[in-house]
């Protein structure tokens, strides 16, 4: 694959993940707490993806098990932790907040891929980081002066610290699996992550009352969840873990162009220059400022 192509990847899963918003509302008005939103995004996610393994080559579905490790952190202590605390800062504040609070996630990839994988931290990536982050503050509209709780902010801080965990287990796990793998493990383990805690019956209960809502599960669990974990994973095979980190903030600005397009919010200058700084980090990231500078000589 292709640096662009594992570029492109990375974009779509962002853009897929910007949809999330508008099936999490939905399921919360359903009567779905945070917990029980994320056990159905991984059951509906588990489910159809192993399905999809079966199909193609369940041979997919073989590890040792000394790597379980591997998907016991990319499924439950980043995945599973992750969809619960980033669902409870969205029920509890806004998205556009929690969004922003999410997008901490690439100065924490950034800093654990230096660490772990001796990835350089280069102008050019903290350029990048600070664009994009600035970026997502400006799309979310958040500098009007939102109140939220402390706990709050505190939840959505660490759905961007375990966000970045992705990047970290999956860069292991990629070493000796495919895409396909640890994508399925993932879902697996993080299914197992929230199984303990959702109490499934209630929640299955909850969707039963509300056949309406079947859609919005289907929906969280394969537009906003198969769907971009592959494409993200896949990404991160021939990416850096801070690269494919900083080029999902595609997601507030999806998130922002839905809003204005359909549902009538506020397109003002600020969102805009938030879109543009975040199109001009992504650029950044994909400029081989080595080439342009032979290209000059």
């Amino acid at each position: 694959m292709k640096k662009y192509s594992a570029v492109i990847s990375v974009i779509l899963a962002g853009v897929l993940w910007g949809l999330i918003g508008v099936f999490i509302k939905n399921l919360s008005l359903s009567g779905l707490d945070s917990i029980q939103i994320a056990f159905v995004r991984m059951l509906i996610a588990s489910v159809s993806f192993k399905a999809f393994i079966l199909v193609k080559d369940k041979s997919l579905l073989k590890i040792s098990l000394k790597d379980i490790w591997m998907f016991i952190g990319t499924g439950i202590i980043s995945v599973s932790l992750f969809n619960i605390c980033y669902f409870y800062t969205i029920i509890k504040s806004e998205a556009s907040l929690a969004v922003v609070l999410l997008y901490t996630s690439p100065v924490f990839v950034v800093l654990f891929s230096a660490l772990l994988f001796k990835e350089r931290i280069t102008i050019g990536k903290v350029t990048a980081l600070v664009l994009s982050f600035a970026g997502c503050v400006l799309t979310a509209g958040v500098l009007g002066g939102v109140k939220v709780r402390p706990f709050v902010i505190l939840t959505g801080i660490a759905s961007g610290l375990f966000y970045a965990l992705y990047s970290v287990f999956g860069k292991f796990a990629l070493k000796k699996y495919s895409t396909y793998t640890v994508t399925a493990y993932t879902f697996i383990f993080g299914l197992l992550g929230d199984l303990f805690i959702s109490g499934p019956i209630e929640t299955v209960s909850a969707v039963i009352r509300n056949p309406h809502s079947v859609l919005w599960c289907l929906g969280i669990g394969i537009i906003s969840t198969v769907m971009p974990y592959f494409l993200y994973t896949r990404g991160l095979e021939k990416l850096e873990s801070g690269k494919a980190a900083i080029l999902v903030a595609v997601e507030p600005l999806v998130g922002a162009v839905i809003g204005m397009v359909f549902l009538n919010e506020s397109h003002n200058i600020s969102k805009i220059a938030g879109i543009i700084l975040i199109l001009i980090s992504i650029v950044l990231l994909n400029i081989n400022f080595k080439e342009v500078k032979k290209d000059e000589n």
